[in-house]
Order: structure tokens, then sequence, then C-alpha cells
């Protein structure tokens, strides 16, 4: 008799312990630059009961194509890592389910570029122009304070980009470049870029290649000015051997309507194995906890109002006053021909 009331007691204390249960696994494509704190996400694993599996897709393009080509047996619940340049195509290709996260009352608006909610924006940076400082310094070389400088005789053979047909952030320049001059006419961004070419920039396929071959501030290129991030320099400081100098070797060129402003989304994923463990993984995105630990894991900045970043983040990385801007619709709609253009100045 008592066993079997201890029997009985034991399965009761079971089924209010869904705990025990074995945990939920949810699945997240992200592309291949995600980081994040193991303690960080280990804490949403067990406030959920949950295992998180991520799967790096590349780049924010290949990441967006393998959601697209799996779309009938989804890869994933939750995609991470589409930014605003390839906005337009995800939300075109009807992949992602809308989710009204009630974190979206602490991310100002004009970070939320899809009204209808399937993406949502988790951070942002910019593309600009970074500088070797010693190059300049040691030469007595005024740094560029424009981009039009840069097609200038005095700047010949300086600047190292990325092709924007193989590199988000060459695509990211691209963009800037027509924002800043415009689709046609003599100072067009086509006419811009002409100039480039004449003033002998490289062109590599990709940032690795620009920043760790090509750049003079990493010790083996001989360019000192390459397309980057505005928190490269950041990194650069944070990570450079003991004793940390007081400032970092490279430095921010930010004309005003310069430099393009990427935003990461994250959204659910039609079809998604576990859609309520999704929208929890998505409001612990957009989350404090998850935001803060942003800018020293990717080095961009959280989207969450009031979410405080390093000092040093203010003070050599700085926010744009005025980025470059162009709607994703526009984007959507132009890009592959604006490649296609800028392929026949460049490269033809």
């Amino acid at each position: 008799m008592r066993s079997k009331w201890f029997l009985c007691a034991l399965c009761a204390l079971l089924a209010a312990m869904p705990s025990l249960a074995a945990p939920k696994v949810l699945r997240v494509l992200t592309h291949s630059s995600f980081a994040a704190t193991q303690s960080v996400i280990a804490s949403f694993e067990a406030a959920n009961n949950a295992k998180v599996q991520f799967a790096a897709g590349g780049d924010a393009g290949e990441t967006l194509n393998k959601a697209i080509l799996s779309r009938n047996n989804p890869l994933a619940d939750v995609l991470y890592g589409v930014d605003n340049t390839f906005l337009g195509r995800a939300l075109a290709a009807d992949i992602l389910q809308p989710y009204d996260s009630p974190q979206l009352a602490s991310i100002p608006v004009e970070l939320q570029s899809d009204p209808t909610h399937r993406m949502l924006p988790v951070d942002f940076g910019y593309v600009c122009l970074n500088y070797d400082r010693a190059w300049f310094s040691t030469r007595s070389r005024a740094v560029p304070r424009s981009l039009e400088d840069l097609a200038q005789p005095g700047f010949r053979g300086l600047l190292v980009v990325e092709n924007p047909a193989t590199s988000s952030p060459g695509l990211a320049f691209l963009l800037a470049t027509i924002a800043r001059f415009g689709e046609s006419g003599a100072r067009g961004w086509r006419s811009y870029w002409a100039g480039l070419k004449n003033n002998d920039v490289l062109v590599v396929n990709g940032w690795e290649d620009a920043y760790y071959n090509q750049f003079s501030a990493q010790g083996k290129g001989r360019r000192p000015i390459v397309v980057s991030y505005a928190t490269s320099p950041v990194y650069e400081l944070y990570n450079a051997p003991a004793p940390r100098p007081s400032e970092p070797p490279t430095g921010n060129i930010i004309p005003e309507g310069s430099s393009f402003r990427q935003i990461e989304y994250v959204g659910i994923l039609r079809g998604a194995r576990e859609p309520e463990l999704a929208r929890r993984f998505v409001d612990f995105m957009l989350s404090e906890q998850f935001q803060a630990d942003i800018p020293l894991q990717m080095w961009v900045y959280p989207t969450r109002s009031g979410v405080p970043v390093p000092d040093f983040f203010r003070t050599f990385a700085p926010v744009p006053r005025t980025p470059a801007s162009l709607e994703p619709g526009v984007i959507d709609t132009n890009r592959d021909a604006w490649i296609k253009a800028w392929t026949k100045i460049m490269l033809d």
C-alpha cells in the first residue's frame, strides 16, 4: 500500500515538473559571423528547457539562398543575419512568418524596416573607409575627407575595395556611393567608379583579403585605405597585445552621407518545427541580456534603446550622424543591375 502511494506521488511530481522532460531542439540558421557568449545562450536554454543548434550558412546572401531553397523542408526554425541589402528578397520569397514581438517596443522605429514584422532588427553597423594612422602620420600626408578625394591624383593607388558581387561590405560600399552620387549624370555613381578605376583602385573578392592581405595597417599590404567597418578600429584596439595602446592603429573616414548602415534581422521560418520556442528565442535576441552581449561578440551595435556599449566604442567608433540611405525595396529592385553595371565598369 505504501509503495503504491509512493509511486502515485512520484508520478504526480514528475507530471508537475516539465523541466525534467527532454529539452526541445531549436534550430537557428545564421551567417558565418554570428557569435554570442556561451553562457548567454545557456541561460536561454536553461530557462526554456531547450537546446539551441546553430548552423552557419555562409555570408548573408548565401544564408538567405539556403533558406529559400529549403522552404518546403526548412533547415531551421529561426533565420538570423539577413541584412537590409537582402531584406526585400527575403520578404518577397515569403519564407517567414510574422511575429509582433513585445520587445519591439524598445527598438527605435527607424530600425524596424519591415512593417509586417517578419524580420525584426537585432543589430546594426556601418560600412565605411578605414585608414592606417601610421602610414599617413609618418609621411605627413593628409587623410581623405570625402569620397570624392579618393578619385584625386594625390590618393592614387591607396585604396582597396571588395567586389560587390562577392562581398557584403563591397556591396554596402557600392550602395553608399549610389546613395551619395545618384543614379546617373556626369557626377553619378558610374562616373565616380570610373574615376576610382583610373586612380588605380584595387578590387579583391572578399573582406579578409582586402583587410589582412592588402591593407597596410596589418603589415602585409601596401594600401593604407580599405573598405571595412566603423567598428574595425575598436576591434583592433580591444585585441591589441599588452600593453594595450591608447588608440587603435586604424581610424575611420566617415564623410556625411557616405557610410552605409547595415541592419541585421531575425525571423521565424514558415514550417518551423518549434514555432513557440522560436518566438521565445526572437524575444531573447531582442532582450537586454542578449543585446548587451552584441558589441564585444559581433562588433556591431545593439538595436535596443538604452543598452550600453563600451566607452571606447563611443570614442573610436562613433555612430555616423548621417549615414547613406536606400530603401530595401529600391535595393532589391536594382541590386543585380547595379552589380552588373559595376562589373562592366571595373572588371571588363
